[in-house]
């Protein structure tokens, strides 16, 4: 790896750039003036189509056409004759010469190939000379750092600072828009340059200010840089705000700046500031002696000093050191300036208003009177390099600022050592030579970086020179060091170096920044490129370290060659093999092999070849040089790869073993009939079609890169294989083992190469049972012939020596078949676990019967521990099987689409007792199975009637797909009675029920609205039907004990909060709150709410009945004070048990068992919470207007949403009177209501069948009892209620059913009276306001009594809600008043009347 130089940007308007600022100036003065006033609106049409169309391409062509047109258009070296400086980050270009200027900004274009490339296009032109005469001197572009949080390095925006022979120092925006303009001295400006902030890289290095300094012909003037940086980023702020207000004056702060007066030399033309420093105490003391001979006192701490280099003529070089706060910092009269021109605008305005008008002239003259000119300080120079016959021209500081280079007339170029003020080094032979510095970093890996992160990387310093009388481009190590590298390049470039970054950076705001700055770039002005020269830190070391570099080198050259997408097999090999011969160095020998073996596409004849060259090569080495660890790389790895090769060679052959016949897979096979229809319906149910990728198939050959990186070998000899990865894992067992199980392979001479290759049948056990279980599919598709197949291998690596321990005893536990048992425990595969069980459960009885013996020579049968334990794994995997086949049942159409659970029995064991019933209520809520069908499979589950109704409710679909649907119901209810069976106590009715309804209520809590089916909101039918399911199959837990566990569970962990919101809720808006605010503070919608409250009172009514069970003499819906505390309890508690082979099972309790554990309940207090939940009901089911808390004294609301086991003070005694009205008034509200909703035509009536909840349903019959309850609860006279239901009933035309509620009421006069009013309503409506008045009617109103007939026309029939019932129902309703009323009452004799007028009008009709 060498020096080289990389083009990174191109110049696209190089002769337009030229044309314009070599353009004649001897024009008249308007052509001039108009030019002027035309820089801005510069027409580049011409070059820009030219450039579009594609006429500069890369190539020897057009070059060739450049040169010619430069060669007619305009000889010489112009960009010589330019100030040409360009920006740190490379996306600004200034090229200046006399008054003009042109700034090109970076752009990204996209070239005919799709790449991307940057080009410097022209963004301004235009003429920066304001002063007559004056010219541009010298310029630089500053970029300024981004003050955002955000920013990672790239520049906010960047100054262009530009020098004039007036002595004017301006600053201009990229777009030419000029800033701020100082005069800090009358002489020439000779030459800008800039210092910015460097992170250091050593803890002994001074941090360095930011400066910008300006050299004059006697003065040197340093303007601090934070200074700088602030007030160019006021200007720019005020520069806009002036622009969008249309005004033009600006405000500039002022400039803390230092003014030097440089003495004691003749002629100065360049100039370095090396910044702050301090002398050590030796330099001190004798710098002191020198000067103050030998009393001279010495200050305790050396001074710092600022330090600058000069060169000239008389001397050749000087040194000037500038004592820190010897001089203070002068500000600039800008401002003043500013002020008074501020002045004169307010004078100018205000004489406009008195009438006075200043004359033109007289402005123009106070704007050309230049500012004050502070004077410099003199500063004495301390030491220079005389040369009286030479002549300095330039000087370039190094990055470190320790070293720098200086050129002179002489063509020499000298190479000073700052610190010690003496030319270390010179070159001869560079004329007008152009001078650089270049530092690198060293490369470090990620270890190497980890190991020295708490030590500075270093760093090599090059000096660039760019010699234009030879036209070529050196690069020098420093100090003494040799040329590196040369490059022959056009006479007329120009070497760009800032020197600088980005101002406005410092230790806190650089941190985690990326700065993109180049340090050299070359700008040719014949082809436009701009170039920056590439060095290798290698280059810098002594030649002992160069060879090393070389060895890196190749091995980049290999990495890069395996990068490449295309290399040919024979390219490979060849290249690897020069490639690892020609490095020397073992470490990175062996880093280079490693890369070739790790190559994915690599054929592994070529590595074979390759290595063996490597191991050839070692081996005719010394021994006393080769490297160990390399050698035995090389042999290990060659041993691999022979392994590899011979393992795919008896997989590609055709000599196949035939499997014999024993005993053994006799009873294996017997085994397979018993679960083949469980193993069908499985095979079914995972054959469903997925997708996959075809680099992940199982058919594809395994890389000998991962078969290598797998295998490692150990100390003694064997051979260990890493689990990496369960892909790669996975893909080894394939290649090793699945030719064997499909029968396309030797499996004798396959066990007997991995044996004598050295691998332990133990991982090879691993690695087999893994490939088993994970190829489930492919098993099953050929279950004999695979599970023959397994058989022969198990048997085979058995008897590898190390499988089995020869001092094992049959009767303790094997650890050979112990870990096969442990994978199958594990294995979420159901089948093939089982099928491997089988299979090992044989071999493991065969190995204990041959040992048994050998031993015992007995015809006796031997009983092992091993065996017993292999009875249960087989047991508990055909449990598995058949829960994990009713798991695989997909859920109905249109069902969420949750994923499987996945069983193993090592889950299940970890799940706890009700983890089978867990899973199985999972799966029952995936396909909404109702609480009733599954409720018929748990108890007849041998009834051909019960999964005849199971079958049939399962139905989906159309008719085409009767038959199928059929069949899939039947066999899904084969599958869960099969289940219970192998289940009976961990899928026991209770228990089941029991995690059902906890699956539910869990499910509600999560989306009180969301329906399985829909996946989304439910329809109003569906409102809350989770719960309402959870509740049912709470209902059909046939044990008290843990209902009354469930209930109070799940009031307190998911119902009590929303609950009391409800309530809540209610009671702040005095009604049945609307949709929005249901969802805001109930987190529902008011139709949910309503099914949620009903739902509560169900389950507050069942945790009643289930508190009567459980304790003697309990009367229910009443208050009785001494049944308080808890009574004794009769109902003995059930015994939870497991299955035999399930009783390992360790984990969290079942829902049964935290169910039997709660406390019991405080009676009262759980019926004063259902008396509110009823109230609520009623009130959201018929939307009425009440404020259910302000029902209750202050007693009843304390006792509200507490803990249900805990005594609460209840309300007992008298209530008040207003308490009373207003709990009469809202019953009496809902009985309407109920009235009003049984008649109503417009929704129709509730199917048994719908999913509409009886909770729910406002026409529901069980309504009018359950006020007549609440009524009594709530201290209530129940026959008001009852004769305002009647009322109401007759009232709605429903005479019936009046009649029958009619039976009950006790108090008939005043019923009497009621239906009295309301019959001669109806009278009155048929006889006085009917539009259908017929002439009998109109006489029988004639004859009637006149007290009769006043009494007609006094009652208002607007009142009635079904005016139109017929006579004969009138007529029943006078005779039953006839029955009720007493003969002494008051109406007795109009009742009479009314029955002779019925009767009379009955008969007319």
């Amino acid at each position: 790896m060498s020096c080289s130089l990389l083009e990174f940007c191109r110049l696209q308007e190089l002769k337009t750039v030229r044309d314009y600022l070599f353009h004649s100036h001897k024009t008249e003065p308007n052509e001039e003036k108009n030019q002027t006033d035309n820089e801005l609106s510069w027409d580049t049409s011409d070059w820009e189509s030219a450039w579009d169309s594609g006429e500069y391409n890369e190539g020897k062509a057009t070059s060739a056409t450049v040169v010619e047109e430069d060669t007619r258009g305009q000889s010489g070296p112009w960009l010589q004759d330019c100030a040409v400086s360009l920006s740190p980050c490379s996306d600004l270009l200034v090229v200046a010469r006399e008054q003009k200027a042109v700034f090109l900004s970076a752009k990204w274009h996209t070239d005919d190939s799709g790449r991307e490339e940057m080009t410097l296009d022209v963004s301004w032109t235009g003429i920066l000379s304001t002063e007559e005469g004056e010219c541009v001197n010298s310029c630089i572009c500053i970029p300024l750092a981004s003050q955002k949080r955000s920013s990672t390095g790239r520049p906010d925006w960047t100054c262009v600072v530009v020098g004039f022979s007036s002595g004017y120092v301006r600053f201009y925006t990229e777009s030419g828009v000029l800033l701020l303009a100082q005069l800090l001295h009358e002489d020439p400006v000779l030459r800008l340059k800039c210092r910015t902030y460097e992170i250091p890289r050593h803890p002994g290095v001074t941090e360095q200010h930011e400066e910008l300094s300006i050299l004059y012909p006697a003065a040197l003037v340093t303007i601090d840089g934070f200074s700088l940086f602030q007030s160019l980023r006021a200007c720019r702020n005020q520069v806009a705000r002036a622009a969008a207000a249309g005004s033009d004056t600006i405000q500039p702060p002022p400039l803390a700046y230092k003014k030097w007066g440089l003495q004691d030399m003749d002629t100065i033309v360049d100039h370095s500031s090396v910044g702050v420093m301090t002398l050590c105490v030796f330099d001190q003391m004798k710098n002191a002696s020198i000067l103050g001979g030998f009393n001279a006192s010495v200050k305790g701490s050396p001074p710092a000093m600022s330090q600058y280099i000069t060169v000239g003529g008389g001397p050749y070089t000087g040194f000037y050191y500038a004592v820190e706060g010897s001089s203070q910092p002068l500000l600039s009269h800008v401002a003043l300036a500013v002020a008074s021109k501020l002045t004169s605008a307010l004078f100018s305005v205000a004489s406009g208003w008195l009438g006075w008008n200043k004359n033109k002239n007289e402005e123009e003259v106070a704007q050309k009177q230049k500012p004050k000119v502070e004077p410099a300080t003199p500063l004495g120079i301390r030491f220079g390099l005389p040369d009286s016959r030479r002549h300095g021209e330039s000087i370039c500081l190094s990055p470190c600022n320790t070293l720098a280079g200086v050129t002179d007339d002489f063509g020499r170029v000298t190479l000073l050592d700052l610190a010690r003020g003496i030319a270390i080094r010179m070159w001869k032979g560079y004329r007008d030579a152009q001078l650089a510095w270049l530092q690198v970093p060293e490369e470090r890996s990620n270890w190497q970086s980890s190991v020295s992160a708490f030590h500075p990387s270093r760093h090599a310093l090059f000096l660039v020179i760019y010699a234009p009388r030879r036209g070529i481009l050196e690069v020098w190590a420093m100090q003494q060091g040799p040329r590196v590298g040369a490059f022959t390049v056009g006479k007329h470039c120009r070497l760009l170096y800032a020197g600088y970054r980005l101002m406005g950076v410092n230790s806190v705001t650089s941190q985690g920044w990326q700065l993109h700055t180049q340090q050299v770039c070359l700008l040719d002005p014949i082809t436009g490129a701009l170039r920056t020269v590439n060095i290798p830190f290698h280059l810098a070391l002594s030649d002992k370290k160069s060879e090393r570099a070389k060895d890196m080198h190749l091995l980049k050259r290999l990495t890069a060659m395996l990068k490449s997408r295309e290399v040919s097999p024979d390219m490979f090999e060849n290249e690897g093999k020069s490639v690892l011969l020609d490095i020397r160095h073992p470490s990175i020998k062996k880093q280079a092999l490693e890369s070739l073996l790790s190559h994915k596409n690599a054929p592994i004849s070529c590595l074979i070849s390759i290595t063996s060259t490597l191991y050839d090569d070692l081996k005719q080495e010394d021994s006393n040089e080769v490297d160990t660890t390399l050698l035995q790389l090389c042999c290990s790895q060659l041993k691999l790869l022979q392994v590899y090769t011979d393992i795919q060679q008896l997989h590609s052959g055709a000599d196949i073993e035939s499997c014999s016949e024993n005993d053994s897979l006799k009873d294996i096979e017997v085994e397979l009939c018993r679960v083949a229809p469980t193993l069908q319906r499985y095979a079914q149910l995972t054959s469903r079609p997925s997708v996959s990728f075809a680099q992940d198939s199982h058919d594809s050959p395994l890389p000998a890169h991962i078969f290598l990186a797998q295998m490692e070998w150990e100390e003694h000899g064997a051979l260990k294989v890493t689990r990496r990865s369960e892909t790669e894992w996975n893909q080894l067992g394939n290649f090793l083992f699945w030719g064997c199980l499909c029968g396309k392979s030797p499996i004798q001479k396959v066990c007997d190469t991995l044996q004598q290759a050295g691998i332990c049948p133990q991982q090879l056990l691993c690695l087999l049972l893994s490939l088993w279980l994970q190829r489930e599919k492919a098993v099953l598709q050929k279950t004999d012939e695979a599970v023959k197949n397994l058989h022969t291998l198990l048997i085979t690596l058995s008897n590898m020596k190390g499988a089995v321990e020869e001092s094992w005893d049959p009767q303790s536990i094997s650890p050979w078949w112990q870990q096969v048992r442990s994978m199958c425990i594990q294995s979420h595969n159901a089948a093939a676990a089982l099928l491997a069980s089988f299979v090992a459960h044989r071999a493991a009885k065969v190995s204990i019967t041959s040992r048994a013996d050998s031993q015992l020579q007995s015809e006796w049968e031997a009983v092992s521990l091993e065996l017993e334990q292999w009875v249960v794994c087989v047991r508990q995997l055909e449990d598995v099987l058949v829960l994990q086949t009713l798991l695989l049942v997909a859920p109905p159409q249109g069902a969420a689409g949750t994923p499987v659970a996945q069983c193993s029995i090592k889950s299940l064991l970890e799940g706890g007792t009700g983890g089978i019933a867990d899973s199985v209520s999972k799966w029952v809520f995936r396909h909404n199975l109702d609480p009733e069908r599954l409720k018929a499979v748990l108890q007849k589950s041998e009834d051909k009637e019960a999964d005849g109704k199971l079958k049939d409710e399962e139905l989906q679909g159309g008719e085409e797909e009767k038959e199928k649907s059929q069949n899939n119901a039947y066999r899904t209810a084969e599958l869960l009675v099969a289940l219970c069976q192998r289940f009976p106590h961990s899928l026991s009715p209770d228990l089941l029920f029991a995690h059902c309804c906890w699956e539910y209520v869990v499910q509600w809590n999560k989306g009180p609205e969301v329906d399985i089916y829909t996946t989304r909101t439910t329809t109003a039918k569906n409102e809350g039907r989770y719960l309402c399911w959870a509740v049912e199959h709470l209902k059909l837990v046939s044990s008290p004990h843990i209902q009354l566990g469930i209930c109070t569970m799940m009031w307190s962990t998911f119902i009590v909060k929303r609950f009391s919101a409800a309530a809540f809720l209610m009671e702040k808006v005095g009604k049945a709150p609307k949709d929005r605010l249901c969802r805001r503070d109930v987190g529902m919608g008011d139709k949910a709410m309503t099914s949620f409250l009903g739902c509560c009172v169900q389950l507050l009514q069942i945790l009643m009945e289930v508190t009567e069970v459980l304790h003697k003499n309990r009367c229910p819906l009443s208050f009785i004070s001494y049944y308080a505390d808890s009574a004794v309890e009769e109902v003995p508690a059930p015994e939870l048990s497991v299955e035999e082979v399930w009783c390992g099972a360790e984990g969290p309790a079942s829902i049964a068992e935290l169910a039997l554990e709660q406390r019991g309940v405080h009676y009262p207090l759980v019926q004063h919470h259902c008396l509110l939940g009823s109230l609520l009901h009623a009130a959201m089911t018929f939307n009425l207007k009440v404020k259910p808390l302000s029902l209750f004294d202050n007693k009843g609301k304390n006792a509200f949403f507490r803990d249900l086991t805990s005594i609460q003070l209840m309300p007992s005694g008298d209530i008040d009177p207003g308490l009373v009205s207003l709990r009469q008034e809202f019953l009496l509200r809902a009985l309407t209501s109920w009235v009003q909703a049984i008649d109503d035509t417009s929704t129709l009536p509730s199917d048994s069948g719908s999913l509409i909840l009886a909770s729910s349903d406002p026409k529901a019959d069980w309504w009018p009892s359950l006020c007549l309850e609440l009524g009594s609860l709530l201290q209530l006279n129940p026959d008001i209620l009852r004769r305002h239901l009647v009322c109401e009933l007759y009232n709605q035309g429903l005479d019936l059913q009046a009649e029958e509620v009619m039976l009950e009421v006790e108090d008939k006069d005043v019923l009497g009276s009621q239906l009295l009013v309301l019959t001669g309503q109806r009278l009155s409506y048929s006889l006085l306001h009917s539009q259908s008045q017929t002439q009998a009617a109109m006489e029988l109103l004639a004859r009637l009594p006149p007290t009769l007939c006043t009494w007609l026309k006094a009652m208002d029939p607007s009142e009635l809600r079904c005016p139109l019932v017929p006579l004969v129902q009138t007529s029943r309703l006078v005779g039953r008043l006839i029955e009720i009323l007493p003969e002494n009452h008051a109406q007795y004799s109009l009742t009479l009347h009314l029955l002779e007028a019925v009767d009379a009008l009955t008969t007319e009709d």
